[in-house]
């Protein structure tokens, strides 16, 4: 199974300069990119070796790029086709959205196409968000809210543009949004490739990585103003690089009433695993398009083991995970990020799957 990597974020905000970086360092990876459209940011010309009729275009350390407007599925059987034919080489594949593009539909394409999801394995969707502009963007686009929502990694470029005060701002605004996402500050594409590639953020698996300060104990109830006037450090959470270690927030957050939220459900009960599935089922009839991401680490009455599962939109996938240590509590997690979705119905609802 090839990875695949999507990367998305508003215009302007750093993705063609990331994708430069990756398509011209010696990393010795083959990497095939897929560009939705060439733009006026597109790959300069000067890195490229040939072109040819199939608008694939060969780069000097061993890459590829092509360039596709229409089907990203027959972009990728014909890459693969190629491949099979000796043409060309890769081992992996990154997929840069236009700015515009809400990256739902491009990741549903390996859940849905049965040739791609045998072909391709979805990795992980890298979000760049712009420091400088990103609050504007945001109350003004829901395009870049859903980005946002869908990221499993986030990229703070032109951080060094505004103030500390502003990104710890935008930080806090971005983990209400989107807490299982790592935040990172990237300065021209200066991100490690291991920050990039092999993320398995489409995997299942036993972590469910979710803000501390989001699961904290008082929840915090992040969509109000509230002002942190104790000491803490917001390097605990995998915010990578925090340039103002343990300071002091002073400063209230300003309420931003974005139609992407997140919300997270938590006991220590264990569920009818009958009533979950149809309470799931019909949550993602009803408002499976406006559920963006979802991921869980369920407590299950009659099994001794973690259930995982995640889903994008109507897609959902579960597995059996680990044991359950002798020392833990089984317990279940569980993160909903969406559209304006309703928040208290699907609490209720799994309250009253619990046993």
């Amino acid at each position: 199974m090839t990875p695949v990597t999507i990367l998305t974020g508003f215009l302007g905000s750093g993705k063609t300069t990331l994708l430069k970086r990756i398509l011209t360092e010696a990393h010795g990876m083959k990497i095939a990119v897929i560009e939705n459209e060439f733009g006026e940011e597109n790959i300069d010309n000067d890195t490229l070796v040939h072109d040819n009729a199939e608008q694939i275009v060969q780069m000097s350390n061993g890459c590829i790029c092509c360039t596709i407007r229409g089907d990203l599925v027959k972009a990728l059987s014909d890459l693969n086709s190629q491949r099979d034919a000796g043409a060309i080489q890769f081992d992996r594949v990154v997929i840069e959205t236009t700015g515009l593009a809400n990256p739902g539909p491009v990741a549903q394409t390996f859940f849905i196409d049965d040739e791609v999801a045998d072909t391709y394995r979805l990795d992980a969707i890298i979000t760049l968000v712009d420091a400088k502009h990103a609050q504007q963007q945001l109350d003004q686009h829901e395009v870049v809210q859903r980005q946002v929502g869908f990221a499993d990694r986030l990229f703070i470029t032109k951080a060094d543009l505004v103030t500390p005060e502003a990104l710890d701002d935008l930080k806090h605004r971005l983990a209400h949004m989107n807490p299982r996402a790592p935040q990172q500050e990237v300065d021209f594409g200066q991100a490690e490739l291991k920050q990039i590639f092999d993320l398995h953020g489409f995997n299942l698996n036993d972590k469910l990585d979710i803000d501390p300060e989001f699961l904290g104990a008082d929840d915090h109830a992040h969509d109000h103003d509230h002002s942190h006037d104790h000491d803490h450090s917001h390097c605990d959470h995998d915010h990578d690089q925090c340039a103002h270690e343990g300071h002091d927030h002073g400063h209230a957050h300003a309420h931003h009433d974005d139609a992407i939220k997140s919300f997270v459900f938590r006991s220590e009960k264990a569920f009818d695993p009958a009533k979950l599935e149809d309470f799931l089922g019909s949550i993602l009839q009803v408002y499976g398009e406006r559920l963006l991401r979802y991921k869980g680490v369920l407590n299950m009455r009659g099994i001794d083991r973690r259930v995982v599962f995640q889903g994008v939109h109507q897609m959902m996938g579960s597995d059996v995970g680990a044991k359950w240590q002798p020392d833990e509590t089984p317990n279940t997690k569980m993160v909903f990020i969406g559209a304006e979705l309703p928040k208290e119905i699907i609490l209720q609802g799994l309250e009253r799957c619990l046993v």
